[in-house]
């Protein structure tokens, strides 16, 4: 593979196996199913209980009116809860339900589950490589929240 190329099919890759994943998953739920930032926002708020709107923006490299509207739609759907903000009766702070955490369990298990029977099907040498690649490519998703945060 030319040096040129390999950016290029490296993120080819990295488009494609998320929106493989998800497909995947799609296939067994018996709710209705959540969009890629919808999943983002709960497992966000999820992981941090009580984040502020513009918090959770930031986190996303979303606008806030574009989390605003996930907010909304979540809320509708019983999977978050708003509290006004007590220093700040104009900022909401975000709270996953109940049904939400067991959708982000669910969804994880499944996940999980996926992958790991993916990943047992390559040669050991590819499931070596992979492993092998996970730092670089935890340091290349750094530097692009960095770059998209403006750091």
């Amino acid at each position: 593979m030319a040096a040129g190329e390999f950016p290029d099919s490296l993120a080819d890759v990295l488009s494609v196996v998320p929106r493989l994943i998800r497909r995947r998953l799609r296939a067994g739920l018996t709710t209705p199913r959540l969009r890629g930032a919808e999943v983002e926002l709960l497992r966000l708020v999820a992981a941090r209980p009580g984040i502020r709107v513009s918090a959770a923006a930031k986190e996303l490299c979303l606008a806030g009116n574009s989390v605003s509207t996930l907010v909304n739609q979540l809320s509708r759907a019983g999977c978050l809860r708003r509290e006004t903000a007590p220093d700040d009766r104009r900022s909401a702070l975000l709270f996953p339900t109940a049904a939400a955490r067991a959708r982000l369990r669910d969804w994880e298990t499944r996940r999980s589950a996926l992958v790991r029977e993916q990943v047992a099907r390559l040669p050991e040498a590819d499931q070596a490589a992979l492993a092998a690649a996970l730092p670089a490519l935890r340091r290349l998703a750094h530097n692009l929240h960095e770059e998209a945060d403006g750091t």
